[in-house]
């Protein structure tokens, strides 16, 4: 099963969280905190998603989605103009509930403010172990397996997004389209490029390192300092869509 990572590079690299598969413990890569930021080089192409991809659902367009946690609302914009599939995925999984009664399994705000995380299915259970939240994925309850989406992440000077790369992969050298800022919403990963599943996280700060390598898919609007008071093990008490549910396709069964 893996274990879904971000990263925090202040000063040196800290590897916050690590994935695993069935050949045992992997530990997961670390963005560089050079990044390449904007220049006028030309960009490779941007293909859309394979076909494998096509069974997934998207966002064509925007939606507003409400979290409510310790009894407060946080808004996020939805941003499926520019990460289909990402922001699909997440509304797909709003509109399910797999996300109520969830937990925050990871806050880091040391050195500096850096992410809130939470988002993984298996942190539902009043049951479970703690020390396995971060490990889940969504499994789909129609086929039985676990849904995994494309890393996507749409280059500022690009029409389309990039998918399963990231950025230094496919020497790309300007930002994404969406970044890092504070209250950015972004899909958690393994060191694998198509590995996200269910998990998010919500920055504290401006982490810009993380650009080119995670896909954001949307921002704080209204309650960033509902964010900001979130402690580990807090609940994601429900999530709802507000606006925008009329954007998202799914394809048939």
């Amino acid at each position: 099963m893996r274990k879904y990572v971000l990263t925090l590079a202040i000063a040196c690299l800290v590897l916050i969280t690590s994935c695993s598969s069935s050949d045992g413990d992997v530990t997961g890569a670390a963005p560089s905190e050079s990044t390449p930021t904007a220049t006028e080089e030309a960009i490779v192409d941007t293909p859309a998603p394979s076909d494998a991809f096509a069974s997934l659902p998207q966002l064509n367009g925007e939606a507003t989605v409400v979290l409510r946690v310790n009894g407060e609302s946080i808004v996020i914009q939805v941003d499926g103009v520019h990460a289909p599939v990402t922001a699909g995925n997440f509304v797909d999984l709003v509109q399910r509930g797999v996300y109520d009664n969830t937990v925050f399994h990871r806050v880091v705000r040391e050195p500096e403010p850096f992410v809130v995380q939470g988002g993984d299915p298996q942190s539902r259970d009043p049951n479970a172990n703690p020390a396995t939240f971060g490990t889940g994925s969504f499994v789909d309850p129609q086929s039985g397996q676990a849904r995994y989406i494309p890393l996507e992440i749409q280059p500022s000077n690009a029409n389309e997004p990039l998918y399963s790369r990231t950025f230094p992969e496919a020497g790309v050298t300007v930002e994404p389209t969406l970044t890092h800022r504070r209250g950015a919403v972004a899909m958690a990963r393994s060191q694998f490029a198509d590995s996200a599943s269910a998990q998010f996280y919500i920055t504290l700060g401006d982490v810009n390192f993380l650009d080119g390598s995670y896909a954001v898919f949307g921002y704080v609007t209204e309650g960033m300092e509902v964010v900001d008071q979130i402690q580990q093990g807090d609940r994601l008490e429900s999530a709802e869509i507000m606006s925008g549910a009329e954007n998202l396709t799914v394809a048939a069964e």
